[in-house]
């Protein structure tokens, strides 16, 4: 399996930031060490072009010239700096990276070691998120599958960080062809929430059994809401930050919780043959080794699914295996 890293890019952050943005390089130096077959690679830099398919002029210009204003730096919640902007545009990299090889490249599922930046707009970043990296990738790969198979590819973005995907949900609010599902904390950020196709808002002190019922009863709403008419490419951001112990998740699932959850969705995809790009999204533990062990276990689940993936495409295929 093909995993893609942005962490060489990574800023320097003041003294006492909250943004633990070591989880990065973490990762992947516990995913090389203990997962040995999945391969690492430097993700590349998203273009101008590229990141145009999802976001404003103008506001790309501000972020890679640095002429971001105060107020925007502090809605992002990062200070701007040339690594700053160079991370932002390989963790976009990173998304596309992943998407192009299970979709055009015959992986069936590949991943992102970060990314997840669904708070960002096209038009301004928000909440440690500076450009749309799932938004981005989605389009593009819109472009290139027309262009490769001269068909529409529609797009599955299943959101499960426990924020909504807000800046996702905005980009694609008036494009049928992408449904956007999101479970999320009802009172967590952003607190003023954006509609996707399918939100599912979560009580404070949310648990396993209470969650993964959500789960189910939302994927299984999503398939019906799509009307047969089966994406050809799903998104799915795995969030850590559900987890009992993170600092600004406010629910309570426990590692086996997300564990389960990971291996519902993968499989759910799997069993419908979606090529599936997977991101890593938000982890804030107190301790945060935690968040990187259970974004590891994330990525040993998706192992196993690609593998699932590739045993797969030895058995005929047929219309029963669509949603």
């Amino acid at each position: 399996m093909l995993a893609f890293h942005s962490d060489l890019h990574a800023p320097t952050l003041p003294p006492g930031h909250r943004f633990p943005m070591s989880k990065y390089q973490l990762l992947r130096a516990a995913v090389q060490a203990q997962l040995p077959d999945v391969r690492l690679l430097p993700a590349p830099a998203a273009s101008e072009g590229e990141l145009a398919l999802a976001h404003d002029p103008a506001w790309i210009a501000a972020v890679l010239s640095g002429t971001t204003t105060p107020a925007q730096q502090r809605e992002i919640g990062f200070p701007w700096s040339q690594r700053m902007a160079d991370r932002a545009r390989h963790s976009v990299g990173a998304t596309i990276a992943a998407a192009r090889s299970a979709l055009l490249g015959g992986e069936g599922l590949a991943a992102n070691l970060g990314g997840g930046t669904h708070h960002a707009y096209a038009h301004k970043g928000s909440g440690y998120c500076v450009f749309n990296d799932v938004a981005v990738a989605a389009r593009l790969m819109q472009a290139e599958w027309h262009r490769h198979r001269r068909a529409l590819l529609r797009v599955f973005v299943i959101d499960l960080d426990v924020h909504q995907g807000n800046g996702t949900a905005a980009i694609f609010r008036d494009d049928p062809t992408v449904y956007t599902l999101s479970l999320h904390g009802a009172r967590n950020f952003p607190f003023r929430k954006e509609a996707g196709d399918r939100d599912v808002d979560l009580p404070d002190g949310c648990g396993d059994a209470e969650y993964l019922a959500a789960l189910e009863r939302a994927l299984a709403a999503a398939w019906a809401d799509q009307h047969g008419a089966a994406p050809g490419l799903a998104f799915y951001l795995a969030g850590a930050d559900p987890h009992e112990d993170d600092r600004l998740g406010r629910l309570k699932l426990t590692r086996a919780g997300l564990a389960e959850r990971d291996r519902r969705v993968l499989a759910a995809l799997a069993e419908r043959r979606i090529p599936v790009a997977l991101t890593m999204a938000g982890g804030y533990g107190r301790v945060i080794e935690t968040t990187v062990e259970i974004q590891r276990r994330t990525i040993e689940i998706a192992l196993a699914a690609w593998r699932d993936w590739a045993a797969m495409q030895n058995r005929p295929h047929s219309n029963q295996d669509r949603p």
